[in-house]
Formats: structure tokens, sequence, C-alpha cells
């Protein structure tokens, strides 16, 4: 694709220049803020990177919810754009929905000069994203963009019909690349659903099929093998909840020594083993939390409620994970159990404490255990079933991120004009949909998943 024919230079480093002909102007001449409260009949919204902003109704996620003080809430409009306590980090969110979201939010209103469809995409490009970071205030998770800072930078306006045909181009494209990631999802979903259905088999019947059963008392499992025991888990593993009891959590004179620290994002985003980590703790973060031996089972009681892992070396983590030391079974096996009893811990976690799971609950819990020998055997056939599933998936996982490059790279170079579009034919037919409404799981960020809490 062809870019334009002439270009100029402008001041701002994060866009050095763009064609000739469109405008280079301040967000506060395109963007006006919206700063309306006392609608507390209105819905709530949630803002998200994926999504933009949405009823949170709609969102299938535990996220904190205002309860009170509803007055206080920003009013949006659908057509609004939010800035988030995360938008440094996903770009700014369209609305697609009236409703009210927090009072720690940005709410612009665009100009008629600013189609509201190149802003969408405008706003989510990388450049953008170096923009958004050089206007940010705070530390750590207390970090956020200062509107006052950004209203002063200047940015791209193409002539509106311009803008009209950038959108219409884009939506065709990508969301026939949505449509691609989304083919490709549903199949590493359906992998998983094998490999998951391969191990709840193994843990709860073993692998014999012609072995005797007996009734195990545990309704999720039902029959298990004659020879097995049922157990508390707290009689077959310790149990030590995480620690980190300071306040804020962020405090930055904790962080930045040689203490590894890890977060409810770390075990999510990790397979079988965590083998790395993002965070340190010095001597006093150290001295404020509690440090694990390498081998510790992990699991999330917050947030991602029951994922796990392993220690591939020691780790501090907070009370939002706690860590098993077996007793009298398997690592290895305990851990693809508690792959399968995921759902039951989910269900273990009361609502109204917003999921968090509780120690006491997890210790007394049944589960089935065989003898050593048979442990061993299931958990030496559920490795080999876990590597050949995990090679499939990460190909597949692989042509996604190859997809998403493309598709990220694709619009950045249309709206920021190094390829001109004008000319080029949309048929209606064409323009699909265009939400990253995927199956894929967002992104976590510590304790906080990409989906930002309503905060009264």
């Amino acid at each position: 694709m062809k870019g334009y024919g002439e270009y100029k230079c402008t001041d701002e480093f994060w866009l050095p220049q763009i064609p000739a002909h469109w405008q280079f102007q301040k967000v506060k001449r395109l963007f006006s803020e919206r700063i309306e409260k006392g609608h507390p009949d209105k819905p709530l919204l949630a803002a998200t990177q994926n999504k933009g902003v949405v009823l949170k109704k709609d969102y299938g996620s535990r996220t904190v919810e205002a309860t009170k003080d509803l007055h206080l809430l920003k009013l949006v409009r659908q057509g609004d754009f939010v800035i988030s306590l995360r938008s440094f980090q996903g770009g700014i969110e369209y609305s697609h929905a009236d409703g009210i979201i927090s009072p720690a939010y940005t709410v612009m209103i665009s100009s008629s000069k600013m189609v509201p469809g190149y802003f969408r995409y405008f706003a989510k490009i990388p450049c953008f994203l170096d923009l958004l970071k050089v206007c940010v205030t705070g530390i750590r998770e207390g970090q956020n963009v200062d509107y006052k800072k950004l209203r002063e930078h200047s940015i791209p306006i193409p002539p509106r019909e311009e803008q009209d045909q950038i959108v219409r181009y884009l939506d065709a494209k990508v969301g026939k690349i949505n449509q691609l990631i989304r083919i490709k999802q549903q199949q590493i979903a359906l992998l998983k659903e094998k490999k998951q259905a391969i191990i709840n088999q193994a843990v709860t019947k073993g692998l014999d099929p012609n072995a005797p059963m007996k009734d195990s008392g545990i309704a999720w499992i039902g029959q298990i093998p004659e020879g097995w025991e049922v157990l508390k888990i707290k009689q077959v593993s310790k149990i030590l909840r995480g620690k980190f009891n300071h306040r804020p959590r962020n405090d930055e004179r904790l962080y930045g020594g040689k203490f590894p620290f890890i977060q409810t994002g770390d075990v999510a985003q990790s397979g079988k083993y965590i083998e790395s980590y993002k965070q340190t703790l010095n001597s006093l973060g150290f001295a404020v939390s509690k440090e694990f031996p390498i081998g510790t089972l992990v699991m999330t009681i917050a947030a991602n409620i029951g994922d796990v892992s392993i220690l591939k070396f020691n780790a501090c983590f907070p009370d939002s994970i706690v860590g098993f030391i077996p007793r009298c079974a398997s690592i290895e096996y305990l851990y693809f159990l508690f792959l399968a009893m995921k759902p039951e811990l989910l269900k273990e976690a009361p609502v109204n404490t917003q999921g968090n799971l509780n120690v006491e609950r997890i210790g007394q819990m049944l589960i089935p255990l065989p003898e050593e020998s048979i442990q061993e055997a299931i958990v030496q056939k559920l490795n080999i079933l876990d590597s050949l599933y995990q090679k499939k998936i990460t190909i597949i996982g692989e042509e996604i991120a190859t997809l998403t490059e493309y598709r990220t790279r694709l619009i950045s170079d249309v709206v920021t004009g190094k390829v001109d579009v004008r000319h080029i034919n949309i048929p209606d037919s064409l323009t699909i949909d265009i939400e990253e409404d995927f199956t894929t799981e967002e992104a976590v960020d510590g304790d906080d998943a990409d989906t930002l809490e309503c905060e009264a």
C-alpha cells in the first residue's frame, strides 16, 4: 500500500510527521470534558481494555461494584471516551452505552471535527500510548493519565470525509482479522477442554478402566477406585497464606531488592511452573511479607480464583495467594487435582466477599487420594499429555500473535497517515464486527484484571 505524496513535520516526539493536508491540533481543541454527576439511577459501567466501556451487568467478571454514593459517579454518554486508571497501558476507551462510572476517570466528548470511529482506533495505537505514558502521574498501581497534561498535546485531524473513509476501511479489515482470531481462539478453547477432560478423568477415576469402584461421598466426583482414600485437603497438605500487611501496597519504598515477589497475575499467566518474576522486594518489603520455598504449589484465592502453579524459585507473595506443602501427596498430583477442582473452588468463593476464597474452606474440602505409585503413574501420563496439548496450543497462539501484530500495525499505519486508503472501495457487505470480544483471558496486572473497578 502506498503512502501520501507529501508530508509535514510535527513538534510531537511520538508522531514526527503526518500527511501535509492533515491538521494537527491540541486535544483541548478537539475534546471537552464531561464532569456531570447526580445520576444514581443510571446503570453502572465498566471500562475494559478489550471491549471499551460497557454495561457492568453485561461484563462477566468479578469486579468491585459501587453500592453507595452513586450520585457521585460521573455520567457517560454513548460515544464518549473514557480515560481509566489503566489507559496508559491500553489506551482511551470508547463508550458503548449511557451510564455512570468512577469519578476518578476522565470523560471526554469529541467535537464536530473528530469522527468518534476514527479516534476510537487512534486512541489504542502504540505511538499514542507512548504519549499517554509521558502524561502519567503517580507511581506503581497508583499511576494514571493526567488529563491536564494530555490536553496540551496535539494529535492529527484528517479531513472529516477522510476520517469516515479510514473508519470504513479499518472496520472491514479489522473485522476480517478478528474473525480469524476468534476461530483460532475457539480451537485453543477446544484443545483446553479436551485436555481438562482427560485430567479430570485421571485424577478422579484413575488409569485402569476396569478397576472396581466405590462411592466417594464427594458430589462432583461420584465414584472413585476402591483402593483410594478420601481426605480433607488440610490432612494432605499444609496450607500457608501469603502475607503483605503494609498499606498502601504500592509503596515504592518496599520494592527493588533481591527477593522475588509474585502476585495473582503471575500465577494466572504461568503454566505448570512459575519460572520468572516481574517484581522484587527489598529488606523493608521482605519484613512485611513471607517467603515460600522452591517447589511450593501456589493457588490464587482472590481476583482470578483457583489458578495454580508450582514455584521454581523461592518467592514472597501477598495474602491473595496460598501455598501448599504436601504431607502425603505428590506436588504434581495435587497440581493436576486442583486443576480439576477449579469449578468447585469457585463455588466456595462467596459473592458477598467479592469472590475471595477462604483458606479454612479450602482446608475442609474433600479430595480423592490414591497410593503413591498410582499418583506417580497418573502424573507421568498427564505430563506427557500436557506437553502434547501445550505444543498445539502454542502453535495456534503464535498464529494469533502474528494476526494481532498485523492488526495493530495496520491500524497504526492507516490512522497516522503512513498509508493512503482514500481511493480504496469498501463494499458495505465487508463492514463486519470489529469488537475484540474474544474468548481470550484478559490481561491481569497484579491483583487487578484490566477490567477497572467502578470505585465510588
